[in-house]
C-alpha cells in the first residue's frame, strides 16, 4: 500500500538539490498561476456568487437568491427571442461551416500548381480581427453604396436591405460568418492529407468511383476531424458577439432580429448595469453549452470512426 505523504511533509524530506528545482519550476510557472488566478478562476467564482445577487456595478451587491433565474426563466421575452436567435443562427450556420469547410478543403488538397497560394487566400479571412472584419462587411452590405449591392443592379436584381430587414439580418450574419470559413478549412485539409493514399488505391482497383470514394472513404476517416470541429463550432457559434455588436447595435437591431444571446447577456450587464443578472445569464449558457457538449460526445461513438478501432477489429 502506497503512502500518501501530505506536501509539507514531502518538501522536508526532499533533496535539496531538488527542492532548488521545484523552486525555480514554480518562479517559472508564476506568471501563468498568477493570471489564471486572477483572471480566470477568480472571474469565474465571482460571476457565480453575483449570479444570485442584484449588483449595478457601483453599488453593493445585495442577495437575492434565485431571483434572478427565475426571472431570467420565467418573466424575460428577450431571453426568449436571444435563444430563439441563437439557435436559428446556430441550426443554418454550423451545417453549412461543415459543408462549406470540407469542400473546400478537398479543393485545396488536389495537387495543381500554386495550390500553396490558394491555400493562403482562403486562409487569410480568418486571420483578419472580427471588428475589422464586420465593418467591411457593414460597408459592403450597405443598401445604397455597398459592393454587394452595387454588383446585383448590375446584372438587374434590386439587392436587399440586408443590415436593415429583420428577414435578412440573420442570413447576413451567416455570410459574415462564412467568409472565414478557411480556418476550419484547413483543419480538414490536415485531416484529409492523414488519409493513407492506399485505401484510395485499393478502391480504384476495386472500380470505385470519385463519389463512392468520398463517402466510403473519406467522410469515416475524415469523421474525428469533423467531431472535433463541431464541437468547437459549437461551442463558438453560441458565443457570437462582434459582427452582432457591430452591424446591429447593442439592441439586435430591427425588430431584434439579431439579438443573439451574448448581445442581451452584454446589453444586461453593461449597457443596464445589472451584472448579477447577467451573471446570471453567463451561467445559463455555461451549463446549456455544457448540455450541449455532452450531448454531441455521447453521440460520437455513433458516427466517428477512428482507424485504430478498425485495426484492433481486424
Amino acid at each position: 500500500m502506497i503512502r500518501r505523504i501530505p506536501f509539507f511533509a514531502a518538501w522536508a524530506e526532499m533533496a535539496p538539490n531538488r527542492r532548488k528545482e521545484a523552486v525555480a519550476g514554480y518562479l517559472f510557472i508564476s506568471p501563468w498561476l498568477i493570471g489564471f488566478l486572477v483572471f480566470f478562476l477568480g472571474p469565474i467564482i465571482a460571476s457565480f456568487v453575483l449570479s444570485f445577487t442584484s449588483w449595478n456595478i457601483v453599488g453593493t451587491p445585495e442577495w437575492v437568491g434565485l431571483e434572478n433565474y427565475n426571472t431570467i426563466l420565467t418573466a424575460d421575452p428577450r431571453f426568449v427571442k436571444a435563444v430563439q436567435v441563437t439557435l436559428t443562427y446556430s441550426i443554418i450556420y454550423l451545417p453549412l461551416e461543415v459543408v462549406c469547410g470540407i469542400g473546400l478543403a478537398v479543393l485545396m488538397n488536389r495537387k495543381v500548381k500554386g495550390i500553396g497560394i490558394f491555400r493562403t487566400l482562403y486562409y487569410m479571412p480568418y486571420v483578419v480581427p472580427q471588428v475589422a472584419a464586420a465593418l467591411v462587411w457593414v460597408w459592403m452590405l450597405n443598401t445604397r453604396y455597398g459592393v454587394v449591392n452595387t454588383l446585383l443592379s448590375t446584372v438587374g436584381v434590386d439587392g436587399p436591405n440586408w443590415l436593415g430587414s429583420p428577414s435578412y439580418l440573420l442570413s447576413s450574419f451567416v455570410m459574415i460568418a462564412l467568409w472565414g470559413v478557411g480556418g476550419s478549412a484547413v483543419i480538414y485539409l490536415a485531416g484529409l492529407q492523414n488519409i493513407p493514399e492506399v485505401f484510395y488505391e485499393a478502391a480504384t482497383v476495386d472500380g470505385a468511383g470519385p463519389i463512392q470514394k468520398f463517402f466510403k472513404i473519406t467522410l469515416p476517416l475524415l469523421s474525428p476531424t469533423i467531431f472535433f470541429q463541431v464541437v468547437l463550432g459549437l461551442i463558438g457559434v453560441f458565443q457570437t458577439f462582434t459582427p452582432a455588436f457591430i452591424a446591429a447595435g447593442t439592441s439586435g437591431g430591427p425588430l431584434q432580429a439579431g439579438l443573439f444571446y451574448m448581445l442581451y447577456l452584454y446589453n444586461r450587464g453593461f449597457v443596464t448595469l445589472r451584472m448579477g443578472y447577467a451573471s446570471a445569464l453567463a451561467w445559463i449558457m455555461t451549463l446549456f453549452i455544457l448540455f450541449v457538449t455532452v450531448i454531441v460526445l455521447r453521440s460520437s461513438q455513433y458516427w466517428v470512426h477512428y482507424e485504430t478501432d478498425r485495426s484492433r477489429n481486424r
